[in-house]
């Protein structure tokens, strides 16, 4: 791969006749950079497309080819991303004849992806829903409309029935089917008996190279285990009716309750039941769940688990005072969480007015508080509550650098990430003693940034890449870093806008020559 061709291949200041030349000596990786540029135009597209044939897909999804420009004969996965991405058949904008050919075409993996296309005739879904391959069969009822999902419900292999089972397009009445097998025909066959005679458990350690069976998949006749992976499709379908899923309560299948845990219907009593489970994973789950009430949130406030109470904090309907109390006894995370973000502007003042620490914290996070509030908080005594405020837009820089004299290293990279911060603070955080390396990360993309505060990053070996795309660069330090030993600055400085016009062409010319011999 040459990582300056590549760079360059997605640097916005390439103008278009340089993009033209790099077309004509693209490879599949320059031209994938190419395929993304917003600037490509439809006939440079085409000439990609027919130049390198890969590319042809990604152009397709970029919307830069139109059906008039692909031929499914001999650009079947371009024209595979055309019916996908852009629903051509469903507007009529398409052409049926597509789909015909596709589902006849002898690669499995091509059959499999026109399955997932919505819109496709009734004579071509009968042709996939009859495919030799399941795989083509399962992908085409994980995507299809009520009337074939319910067809295939019966289908006699359980691979596909698990396939409708998460299809959130079958019918309520058939997803309860699934779940209890009544009204329906025993399946016949799962890919684990397809493979192997039954009685049959795979190893978990199975060393064979050419099996691809899942881990403890099994059959004894009554592919338990794909019909175990139904249920467990079927439960975590919105569309599968609550009554039919409460059962599973109290199922010795841990990966069943755990899936019932994430619903966001189920009854108080369930979520009851649940709070209690044995296993700390289904609690956590649980706890996230916006359905349980305000007792089953108190119950698991007081979780031995420290993930069941991370996870309750995200809880769109935690109460503040829990909120407040789990904030100072588990680490939330240093994120806006979702009862902060909707709380009212009375909730918000008397949570920055305080006494605990922790609730300040939480509403600090927030990127919209009164000028007021945001100045209250960013004086505050405790340095957690400033790091929350400190990327708050508004600050001045006197303010930013009173938090810095107050609080040191413990608020330089939060202070680098004000989107205020001027040029002069920027540099001044660069040479802060002692260093702070995540800081010189939000230095290196932040847009006030000055080319000394850049110079500073270089030499951190994760802000480096970052530094090299920055446009406040100076163009003879962005050509030195096109012959860095990291592939990954050297693509990043062939990306800068910064990088002189000329040198652009030059380096397309030396290395387009260097390429072709």
């Amino acid at each position: 791969m040459n990582h300056v061709l590549c760079g360059l291949a997605a640097n916005v200041s390439l103008p278009s006749e340089l993009v033209d030349r790099l077309i004509a000596v693209a490879d599949a990786e320059i031209a994938a950079d190419l395929a993304h540029r917003a600037d490509l135009s439809h006939a440079q597209a085409m000439v990609l497309a027919s130049r390198v044939g890969e590319s042809a897909v990604l152009l397709a999804y970029a919307g830069l080819l139109t059906a008039a420009d692909v031929d499914p004969a001999t650009q079947p996965d371009a024209a595979l991303a055309l019916l996908a991405l852009l629903a051509l058949l469903a507007e009529r904008a398409g052409r049926p004849e597509w789909a015909r050919l596709l589902a006849e075409d002898p690669v499995v993996e091509r059959r499999e992806k026109l399955a997932a296309c919505s819109g496709l005739p009734l004579d071509v879904v009968e042709m996939l829903a009859t495919d030799s391959d399941v795989q083509v069969v399962a992908e085409l009822a994980l995507w299809t409309t009520p009337e074939t999902a319910t067809r295939l419900a019966a289908h006699p292999h359980a691979e596909v029935r698990r396939a409708v089972a998460a299809n959130e397009a079958t019918p309520p009445a058939v997803l309860a089917a699934l779940l209890t097998g009544e009204g329906l025909p025993p399946a016949q066959r799962c890919l684990v008996c397809d493979r192997e005679e039954a009685p049959f458990v795979h190893d978990p350690q199975c060393s064979r190279l050419d099996c691809d069976l899942p881990s403890g998949a099994s059959c004894d006749g009554s592919h338990e285990s794909t019909r175990h992976d139904m249920q467990q499709m079927a439960i975590r379908n919105p569309a599968t009716p609550t009554e039919a899923v409460i059962g599973f309560v109290d199922h010795p299948s841990l990966l069943l309750r755990w899936a019932l845990a994430g619903r966001p219907d189920l009854p108080s009593e369930i979520c009851t039941r649940l709070a209690v489970d044995s296993n700390p994973g289904v609690r956590a789950d649980l706890a996230e769940n916006p359905a349980i009430d305000d007792a089953v949130i108190r119950v698991l406030a007081t979780d031995r688990d420290h993930e069941v109470r991370r996870r309750l904090a995200h809880n769109p309907h935690v109460p503040l005072d829990v909120l407040t109390h789990l904030a100072g006894a588990t680490r939330v995370g240093a994120t806006l969480l979702p009862r902060i973000a909707s709380a009212s502007p009375d909730e918000v003042e008397k949570l920055a007015a305080s006494p605990n620490p922790a609730a300040r914290m939480l509403v600090a996070q927030r990127r919209d508080v009164p000028p007021a509030t945001r100045d209250a908080l960013a004086a505050d005594s405790d340095a957690k509550v400033v790091k929350s405020i400190a990327p708050h837009p508004g600050l001045s820089e006197g303010q930013l650098r009173t938090m810095l004299d107050r609080h040191g290293v413990r608020v330089v990279a939060k202070v680098a990430s004000n989107p205020d911060a001027t040029p002069a603070l920027l540099e001044d955080l660069a040479r802060h003693e002692p260093s702070v390396q995540k800081a010189f990360r939000e230095i290196a993309r932040h847009r006030n940034a000055s080319a000394p505060a850049l110079l500073a990053c270089l030499a951190d070996a994760q802000a480096r890449p970052i530094a090299a795309s920055h446009a406040a660069l100076p163009p003879p330090i962005i050509e030195e870093l096109l012959t860095d030993a990291d592939w990954q600055v050297v693509e990043a400085a062939a990306a800068n806008p910064s990088l002189p016009l000329a040198v652009m062409s030059d380096l397309i010319s030396r290395l387009s020559a260097l390429a072709a011999n």
